[in-house]
């Protein structure tokens, strides 16, 4: 999997740090569920449970991100076909 840099206000930043945001903020909404239906207090560690979500959430969305060298291999394959 190849990731480009990302151009954020003249600033090059590497993809896993906007991505680890955005999970960051996926998780704070996750967690404010939780707390609003008082959730968290049926786990043995909240903030264990919490950076669980986290690591999750952030390796959900690094799997689902489209990777610049995709559509090149597809296209290799079908000039071999």
């Amino acid at each position: 999997m190849k990731f480009a840099e990302i151009d954020l206000f003249g600033v090059y930043v590497a993809p896993i740090s906007l991505l680890m945001v955005a999970a960051w903020l996926v998780t704070i909404a996750l967690r404010r569920v939780a707390g609003r239906f008082d959730l968290l207090r049926y786990v043995w560690h909240p903030a264990l449970l919490v950076f669980a979500v986290y690591i999750i959430v952030l390796s959900s969305m690094m799997l689902s991100a489209p990777s610049a060298s995709t559509p090149q291999r597809f296209s290799s394959v079908l000039m071999i076909l």
